[in-house]
């Protein structure tokens, strides 16, 4: 199948409480939110603005999710011209396949996927034209992609064979948290994958978003309700981050150049 130029073009919130969301965001990141119409109907829906640009969008989290104990969480969709060959080819290397393809109307045809270890993620096939990219490092977009997982090296193998992802480096953590180990996608180091801590039940993608400075942004979490579970943090680069929760629960993180 055709390779994808990015590992991800698309983010999505699927969470308890829509409303709450998207003033959340709208303070933390600097979003603005936006109804989504086009698809008459189907669940109510809110893309995520920066400036001119779509990032992402809100959603409540299906019943059907809920009652199988899925968490608010953030997922992430990677683009594919062929979304039938794309899951088909995932599912011979030994992924999930946990809604088959489907139509969005307006939008496109979407699967619901999971790598051989267990991190769920998104196909979709869109019918629109796509968006122009812009910088990794642009203001309100998203600036990196981390993989927890219970075998990095297979994961790595994994989405190199599915997406053309190469290796671009790697950080010794120490005996506790091993290796740290960067990916690109067309030559640029996109994310980062790790074997996952205790503390992290299952197997997931984890995203940052651009923020000018890290420690106003992280004021702005607990400000609004939510949490900061870890940092503020240097790391290789230059970079701050803080890893966070949001008020209903989901992870994020966010990444500036500054404090």
């Amino acid at each position: 199948m055709p390779k994808s130029p990015m590992p991800f073009f698309w983010y999505e919130l699927m969470t308890t409480d829509l409303d709450a969301a998207e003033i959340f965001y709208t303070a933390v990141v600097g979003w603005k939110g936006q109804p989504f119409d086009k698809a008459p109907g189907m669940p109510r829906y809110i893309v995520m603005n920066s400036g001119e640009h779509g990032v992402g969008g809100l959603m409540t989290l299906p019943e059907d999710a809920a009652r199988m104990g899925m968490p608010p969480a953030w997922l992430g969709y990677i683009h594919t011209p062929d979304i039938e060959a794309a899951t088909n080819s995932l599912k011979d290397a030994g992924g999930a396949v946990h809604r088959a393809p489907d139509d969005i109307p307006g939008v496109g045809r979407f699967a619901v996927v999971a790598d051989p270890q267990g991190a769920t993620f998104m196909f979709l096939q869109p019918n629109q034209p796509d968006q122009p990219p812009v910088p990794a490092r642009t203001p309100g977009h998203i600036g990196w992609h981390e993989l927890y997982t219970t075998d990095w090296k297979a994961a790595l193998d994994f989405y190199a064979g599915q997406f053309g992802w190469t290796k671009a480096g790697d950080f010794d953590m120490g005996p506790a948290m091993g290796t740290y180990q960067v990916f690109a996608s067309g030559g640029e180091p996109v994310g980062g994958m790790m074997n996952k801590p205790e503390q992290i039940p299952v197997p997931a993608w984890q995203f940052y978003f651009n923020v000018a400075a890290i420690d106003a942004a992280a004021k702005r979490v607990t400000d609004n309700g939510g949490k900061v579970i870890m940092g503020p943090m240097e790391v290789p680069g230059g970079d701050w981050i803080v890893q966070c929760t949001d008020p209903q629960g989901a992870h994020f993180a966010l990444i500036a150049p500054a404090r």
